[in-house]
Order: structure tokens, then C-alpha cells, then sequence
């Protein structure tokens, strides 16, 4: 009878020393009472937009309807074709969160939760390129297309000393920039790149990577009780399983966010 009071009474403490997460949302998570979404879908690793019904679909958009579900909230996805948009409608009230890159010297008005996946950012160029390895890419007269204000951007706009960055509007930009012979280098999402590779004979992607994109979710900094329940919700889906169950039925080449 004593080891089962014992038991109990560690069982007792344990739960008492890790606090369950409180579901109940701040009000400034979804003030209008409905949790818009901010969903970029021509970001295969995160998110697609079937060319069809215009569906959304992948990880970014299971979180949404996961964190709608646990706030006890109806869900509004408000698709994006591009970062940069998406970004640029911050103060706009147009969305309450966004799913997006974390760019970790965001300053200003944004403010990141905590990764919940990583995926690589590489090189591609084409069969006649003179570039082998990532290193190679910094190097005079080397033109690097890139979706214009994208994570990709601001990591290469900090990285690249001697290549010209030759920005586009969104990754099908960039690509058309590629295509057209405007740029010797595409930079890009692995799986993205190794999607255009295969429509692309000859095409390739350099060894390595240049960056570790971190996906999270956006909001406005001075949402500060909301952005703390951010973190507490992605905190949540990766220890339970839902985001690598995600990356799974989706079939993305991601992984989930370590904690440092």
C-alpha cells in the first residue's frame, strides 16, 4: 500500500511540474473571431495549391486547421503566392498568422515562432555550368535568380560578396529568370529544385547546401501573448508526433525543428 501511495504521489508531482498547455486563446491571436492563415503555396515543402479546385494542402496547412481546432476557432486560409506579398500585408489585416520562413534577424513589426521544420537551400544550374560546389557560386560575373524578399534572398543578399543577385517575384519568377538564360544559378528549396531538375535534362543541383530554412509561424510583434501561445502550440506538435505525421502524408523531404 505505501509503494502505491509512493507511485501515486511521484505521478502527482511530475504533473504538477509540467503544466498542460492552456488552449484557451489571447484574444489578439484572432480578433475578428475568426484565425485567417496566411498560406504560401509554391513552397512544395511546406505548402501546394492544386492547379484544379484551387485546394491548399501540406504541412502549413494542417497546422492551421490543428491550431484552429485547439483554439476552438473557424479557420480562414488566405492564400499567397509569394513571401514577399504575404509578408508585405503584415499590417494590412489581411491574415493573424502566416506560415512562412523564419528569418532569424527579423526585426521590425514581426515576430517568428519557433521552428517546427527545416529544410535545405541549394543551387541548381544547368549542364553546362563550370560550378560544382556551393563555394563556387560567389564569384564575379555569376547571376543567382532567387524569389524576390524570401528567406532565400535575405540569406544570399547577406552571403554572396561577388555574385549579382537577380531577384523575381516568387519562385516561378525566379525560375522564368533561369529559363531564359537571365541567370547562370536558381536558387531554391531542395525539393522544389530537384522538381525543376527533372523537367530539366541535364540540369543539376550543386553538392551541399547554403542554408537551413526554418519554417514558423508569423505575427505581428506587439501580439506578444500570442506569440508566446505560438510557441507553446508548435512546441506541442512536434513533441506529439503531429508535424512528422505530417511530413510523412505529404511525402516532403523536410525534418522536424530540434531544439538547440
Amino acid at each position: 500500500m505505501k509503494m502505491v501511495a509512493a507511485v501515486f504521489a511521484s505521478l502527482l508531482l511530475e504533473s504538477c511540474a509540467i503544466p498542460p498547455v492552456n488552449y484557451a486563446p489571447p484574444a489578439e491571436l484572432a480578433p475578428t473571431g475568426t484565425l485567417r492563415a496566411g498560406i504560401m503555396y509554391t513552397n512544395p515543402v511546406v505548402a501546394a495549391r492544386d492547379a484544379a479546385t484551387g485546394e491548399l494542402r501540406g504541412i502549413a496547412v494542417d497546422l492551421a486547421r490543428e491550431l484552429a481546432r485547439k483554439s476552438a476557432l473557424p479557420l480562414e486560409l488566405v492564400a499567397y503566392e509569394t513571401a514577399a506579398r504575404m509578408l508585405g500585408d503584415l499590417n494590412a489585416d489581411k491574415w493573424d498568422v502566416a506560415f512562412t520562413g523564419v528569418d532569424p534577424d527579423g526585426a521590425g513589426d514581426i515576430a517568428f515562432s519557433q521552428p517546427y521544420i527545416d529544410s535545405d537551400g541549394t543551387f541548381l544550374v544547368n549542364a553546362s555550368s563550370p560550378l560544382r560546389v556551393i563555394a563556387d557560386v560567389d564569384r564575379e560575373g555569376v547571376r543567382v535568380a532567387v524569389s524576390e524578399k524570401s528567406t532565400l534572398d535575405l540569406t544570399l543578399t547577406r552571403m554572396l560578396r561577388r555574385a549579382q543577385i537577380v531577384r523575381a517575384p516568387g519562385a516561378g519568377g525566379a525560375l522564368a529568370l533561369f529559363s531564359a538564360g537571365k541567370a547562370d544559378v536558381l536558387a531554391g528549396v531542395r525539393q522544389q529544385l530537384d522538381s525543376v531538375a527533372a523537367k530539366n535534362p541535364g540540369a543539376r543541383l550543386l553538392d551541399g547546401r547554403f542554408m537551413v530554412i526554418s519554417q514558423g509561424i508569423a505575427m505581428q510583434k506587439a501580439r506578444a501573448a500570442a506569440v508566446s501561445y505560438l510557441d507553446a502550440f508548435v512546441d506541442e506538435a512536434k513533441a506529439s508526433g503531429f508535424v512528422a505525421k505530417a511530413i510523412e502524408r505529404h511525402n516532403s523531404r523536410a525534418v522536424v525543428r530540434q531544439q538547440p
